[in-house]
């Protein structure tokens, strides 16, 4: 089922093209802003007049006259310089309403008509680190994108490309070595703790003597060579850090494992085929003996050419090399239409370099799509990034794990009858929901302050409140059962109607919002900007707490209560499937 505003969108571009003898006018049909002035307002007129040497008003009144959408809104009208405000009609609402449920798998909401094979780079955590903060954004906007782009039918792959190859291996191993505990590192058990303190002692001692630094390379370089007793522990850091990254994936949700991961080190055979390469073409050369691609348009303070380094004088490949091998391993083998990649937004020039790099080298041909989202930081109350007190980084786990505890403590308080296990439940969903929907809340290229009281807060525009009028629906459908009124009846004998009747204004208004949730999907798809989805929901669930009372439900007579059970049963499905399938953020049928 198309959505209205695509409906409209055509039709007036259609009357638009007309009235000017000319093709492809673009009619800017949009939410009104007020609904005062109507559903959706077209604001393409002005442009067009502008272009045409028109008075934008008088040409507004003449695609009026070619705009034919009587099936769908009531007669349109002008506004101010030449806007035009329309305004659905109830019946044409309610067939939609029908129609939704006649498609209630997919809420009416059809699939593209043109599927693309879309690789979504995500979340990228780092061996022998423990995930922190930073990486809750990419992994959950991440995953978000592809569950949307997903639900819209395009195949998506994953791909969480982590640093396995960089080096932290060499400061490690230089530890270790001078721990006396050089061996075969295959026999020994450790966790992922151990492994970052030895990563933490590195760092440290690296600042006390020049020698160390250059003894570290060496252990990277040994690394990269193939050396037995470094692979080893190489293999083990892997495995110990990926198996956490992996719980915590499952902890938020998060569509990520083992397939999905593909680290710097699957890319090691190609990296000096890719320098040989770029250098051969001349589209690389030598710099201060590191090798250098200097594409066209990026210069630094000086006004010089910016260098995209590719290999460093001492030899050592870097991020860059990494990722342009991924790019082709992307295109080449997993046939990528659209590769999108999610990291924050101080690695913005880089990408921007990374992706004219890669389309001078002729890898990336026109009709392939490189996007990189970006996304914000997450602050502490302070307004400065997020730290513990004594100034490290907040590991995610410690904070999913409070963010559960707290939760738990409010369902503790409001509802104690409950059983241990259901409380966990709740807890779980509740908790991590709350954590999850306060990033999606945000615009995602801003910065937002991390806070429990507010995230967890029963108002406002937050998971539990959105969760909350979930349960709030699956009350009245117990309710319901306890009457015997048998809903699963109702709703099916509503499928074989032809018209629904809508006639209180809190009904239409709830209904014009439920025909909209494909709108909302397609936006937040096409923006990579899941705030639009929570914005919609939110609203969503603000008009039925409206509907709801103003307009009885089991109480409604018998010609009355179908309608709006219907509208009650449609709101639950949709807020379940926007947090559940989209946002992955659980529900729960009793809070």
């Amino acid at each position: 089922m198309k959505p209205v505003i695509d409906i409209l969108d055509d039709r007036i571009s259609g009357a638009m093209a007309a009235a000017v003898n000319q093709k492809h006018c673009l009619a800017m049909v949009c939410p009104s802003t007020d609904p005062q002035f109507g559903d959706y307002q077209a604001n393409g007129v002005m442009a067009l007049g502008k272009r045409f040497k028109r008075n934008p008003r008088e040409l507004a009144e003449e695609v009026v006259k070619n705009l034919d959408v009587s099936d769908i809104c009531e007669q349109p009208e002008v506004a101010g310089p030449g806007f035009i405000n329309l305004r659905l009609k109830p019946q044409f609402i309610a067939d939609r309403l029908l129609e939704i449920n006649k498609n209630i798998t997919n809420l009416g909401i059809d699939k593209t008509d043109v599927p693309k094979t879309v690789v979504v780079d995500f979340s990228g955590p780092n061996i022998a680190k423990q995930m922190h903060v930073g990486h809750l954004r990419s992994t959950i906007i991440g995953d978000c994108i592809c569950r949307l782009l997903e639900f819209q039918g395009h195949k998506v792959i994953r791909q969480n490309h982590i640093g396995d190859w960089g080096t932290q291996f060499g400061k490690i191993l230089y530890v270790v070595n001078e721990l006396g505990r050089r061996q075969d590192y295959t026999n020994i058990t450790f966790g992922l703790n151990t492994l970052e303190k030895l990563y933490q002692k590195a760092n440290q001692l690296e600042k006390t003597d020049p020698n160390i630094a250059l003894q570290m390379r060496d252990w990277t370089f040994q690394l990269q060579r193939g050396n037995t007793i470094a692979k080893s522990f190489w293999k083990i850091s892997c495995d110990v850090t990926l198996k956490e990254c992996y719980e915590i994936y499952k902890i938020l949700s998060v569509n990520l494992n083992s397939t999905h991961t593909r680290g710097e080190s699957e890319y090691r055979d190609e990296l000096a085929g890719i320098v040989e390469d770029l250098l051969n073409r001349k589209i690389a050369r030598k710099s201060d003996n590191a090798v250098c691609v200097f594409p066209e348009g990026f210069k630094n303070k000086e006004g010089e050419p910016l260098p995209f380094i590719i290999q460093k004088s001492d030899g050592a490949y870097l991020y860059a090399t990494t990722d342009l091998a991924a790019i082709r391993y992307r295109i080449n083998k997993l046939k990528a239409d659209k590769i999108i990649y999610v990291t924050d937004a101080r690695q913005k020039l880089h990408f921007e370099m990374l992706f004219a790099v890669a389309r001078m080298a002729g890898w990336v041909s026109d009709d392939i799509e490189l996007m990189h989202v970006t996304f914000g930081s997450v602050l502490g109350e302070d307004g400065t990034p997020l730290k513990t007190r004594s100034g490290e980084n907040v590991k995610l786990k410690e904070l999913l794990d409070e963010a559960i505890e707290r939760a738990k403590n409010i369902v503790e308080g409001k509802n104690p009858e409950l059983s241990a296990e259901r409380k966990v439940q709740i807890a779980k969903a509740v908790g991590l929901g709350a954590v999850k929907y306060a990033d999606f809340s945000n615009n995602r290229t801003s910065d937002y302050i991390f806070s429990f009281e507010k995230m967890l807060a029963m108002d406002g525009n937050t998971a539990p409140y959105m969760q909350y009028a979930y349960a709030r629906i699956k009350s009245i459908e117990r309710k319901a059962q306890s009457r015997d009124v048998d809903i699963e009846t109702e709703l099916a004998n509503l499928k074989t109607l032809k018209r629904l009747s809508l006639d209180e204004p809190a009904e239409i208004d709830l209904a014009k919002q439920l025909s909209r949730y494909g709108e909302a999907v397609e936006a937040a798809a096409a923006d990579y900007r899941p705030n639009y989805l929570t914005g919609y929901l939110y609203e969503l669930a603000q008009k039925f707490s409206v509907f709801y009372t103003n307009c009885p439900v089991l109480k409604a007579g018998r010609e009355k209560r179908g309608t709006r059970l219907l509208l009650c049963d449609l709101t639950a499905k949709t807020i379940k499937h926007g947090l559940s399938e989209l946002l992955g953020i659980d529900v729960v049928e009793q809070m």
